[in-house]
């Protein structure tokens, strides 16, 4: 594979660097929530948000699509919606005796599923689809989605009720999981100010989607030595085998993390450290991104849910007792 160049990486860090100025004209902090969203679209992978209302979810997304000059599309999920409602349908025209298609809203470049976790499961199958092979089926025919097609879906961790329970395999598709929490007191009084006045300031376009696919092109050069692939492989088989970590933790993981997490924190520790300006990944790239790509991917007991054990808490285990090279 051909090395990533200090011409193209500097090049293309000035333009991700004026692209997260142009986020930050709207959004306050959440800066983790920013620098996460920038791998899922330079890796061309899904990311699942789960905070409470009012972080600024999706005026996040929104002001990432604005600042890439991207099509984007908010999608409410409901448990009354349908299949049809996100792929599109197809319509009989009367008048001429014809049908034709009609693309649904997952025909745009980044895809907002709010509330995800609200849909049933055939609205759920129907975004494997999207997800898993980029294409949409509207009746007997099959249609490729944008070039750059990413999933930003939001969950409410409080409220469970009229809720359902993703499948693992729709889980096990979201590249990262993030937990985002509240801004600090000097954030919010400056979200407050903002909002509260009469002047307000719109993302201008510093990317383009010929950009994003360039740049996905040059993530993957970023070198990968053969001892940090090692890590990553052994990080993986811990959450599978938990016991070579901490024999304690045995009653608590039913299941480790699927191959796919050994490629989703290849990609991601290598978009981490493009991201740092950086043409190769260092064990901190590792550490830093490992938490958002495991911690969906590591599924616990119910005993663990009864003494409050949670994904983070393993992982951070695992983390800390696996050799570093």
């Amino acid at each position: 594979m051909e090395n990533l160049s200090a011409t193209d990486l500097e090049s293309c860090k000035d333009l991700i660097d004026r692209t997260y100025l142009e986020i930050n004209k709207t959004i306050v902090g959440q800066q983790y929530l920013i620098e996460r969203l920038m791998i899922g679209l330079i890796t061309g992978g899904h990311i699942l948000v789960e905070g409470v209302p009012g972080l600024a979810k999706t005026s996040t997304v929104k002001a990432l699509s604005k600042a890439i000059d991207s099509s984007f599309q908010r999608i409410q999920f409901t448990p009354d919606l349908l299949p049809a409602d996100i792929t599109g349908t197809v319509i009989y025209n009367p008048k001429t005796q014809d049908f034709s298609v009609k693309k649904g809203p997952l025909f745009h470049h980044i895809i907002l599923a709010d509330e995800i976790n609200r849909a049933p499961a055939k609205v759920q199958s129907a975004l494997l689809e999207a997800m898993q092979e980029k294409q949409v089926t509207i009746g007997d025919q099959t249609f490729p989605l944008p070039s750059i097609f990413v999933v930003l879906a939001t969950q409410n961790p409080i409220e469970q009720e009229g809720t359902y329970s993703l499948p693992e395999a729709q889980v096990d598709r979201f590249m990262l999981k993030l937990k985002i929490g509240y801004p600090t007191k000097q954030e919010e009084l400056t979200i407050m100010e903002r909002e509260t006045g009469l002047s307000s300031m719109e993302p201008q376009p510093v990317m383009n989607p010929d950009s994003v696919l360039r740049i996905r092109k040059l993530v993957r050069q970023v070198y990968l030595d053969p001892k940090i692939n090692d890590y990553i492989v052994r990080l993986v088989f811990a959450t599978r085998d938990i016991a070579t970590v901490d024999k304690s933790l045995v009653n608590y993981v039913q299941f480790g993390a699927s191959p796919r997490a050994s490629i989703a924190l290849n990609l991601a520790s290598r978009a981490m450290a493009f991201l740092k300006g950086r043409s190769f990944v260092i064990p901190e790239d590792i550490k830093q991104i490992a938490p958002d790509v495991l911690r969906h991917r590591v599924l616990l007991t119910y005993e663990a849910d009864a003494e409050g054990v949670t994904s983070d808490t393993i992982l951070k285990t695992i983390l800390d007792r696996v050799e570093v090279p």
